[in-house]
């Protein structure tokens, strides 16, 4: 049996206090705990404490600790419980305690995977080029099961995923300007999909591009790519076999034949 002799504030903590005991050897430091242990246990001076109940105190406080760690994380921005477990195990939290925090915070409204979820994909649809399936796999990443992931991507809507989609495929193609249209297209689709958007929505976009090039952009676009061609063939090869190997890099790149026999025509002489 050990008796309290003295609570004192801690200088860097005030919401801490530093128990002291005497176990029939003078006064010394027993352990510290957060007020909301002090105060839930009345912890005060002359109190006989048993070894059960300081071993109490010390774990009560412990999982105190831990669940203030857990609000101070959730205090960032909303968390899954996934996160929030990971969190703890990172902190060396018990497994037991672990358990008991979540189930505190899921009673408090402080944890919701639904609406973790949700908020998610509104955040991701203002801030982000996601598109839906991107999403849902960082809703399962973070532990959302594919339930609730599915739930949330139904606020992500049909025109919220074309409009998108289709400013980003605008963007592409004023910056590929010197690739050829329909290599323009096919990247427009592929970046598209890399992106998580569904096919529908792909197929939207792509039947609402313009139907046909510019005539004066894409032989802008056949000449920068036939000199790029030039410049690495023809120290190597001439007359026949470099017009092949040029003919052949030009419609690799998506350029019409007509394009590319006027483009040979006038820049390589037998």
């Amino acid at each position: 049996m050990a008796k309290l002799t003295k609570i004192t504030t801690q200088k860097k903590h005030k919401s801490r206090y530093n128990i002291f005991l005497d176990k029939g050897n003078g006064e010394e430091y027993g352990f510290s705990v957060d007020e909301e242990v002090l105060v839930k246990y009345r912890l005060q001076k002359n109190m006989e404490l048993d070894e059960a109940l300081i071993n109490a105190l010390i774990q009560t406080d412990t999982l105190h600790k831990s669940y203030t760690l857990a609000i101070n994380y959730l205090s960032y921005r909303m968390r899954s419980e996934k996160e929030i477990r990971d969190y703890l195990k990172d902190k060396e939290t018990d497994s037991e305690h672990i358990e008991e925090i979540i189930s505190r915070l899921n009673k408090e409204r402080l944890l919701n995977d639904q609406e973790f979820a949700n908020s998610l994909v509104r955040t991701r649809i203002m801030t982000s080029s996601k598109g839906p399936l991107l999403l849902k796999k960082e809703l399962l990443d973070k532990g959302v099961s594919a339930v609730k992931a599915d739930e949330a991507i139904t606020h992500y809507s049909f025109d919220k995923q074309f409009e998108k989609a289709m400013k980003f495929a605008e963007k592409k193609l004023r910056n590929d300007g010197r690739k050829s249209y329909r290599q323009q297209v096919q990247n427009v689709q592929q970046t598209l999909m890399q992106k998580g958007f569904q096919g529908d929505v792909i197929q939207e976009v792509i039947a609402n591009l313009p139907e046909d090039e510019d005539e004066d952009a894409e032989w802008e676009a056949v000449v920068y790519q036939g000199e790029k061609l030039l410049r690495k063939f023809q120290s190597k090869v001439e007359g026949y076999e470099l017009k092949q190997k040029v003919k052949s890099g030009l419609y690799r790149k998506g350029f019409t034949f007509d394009l590319i026999d006027r483009f040979i025509d006038e820049n390589i002489k037998e």
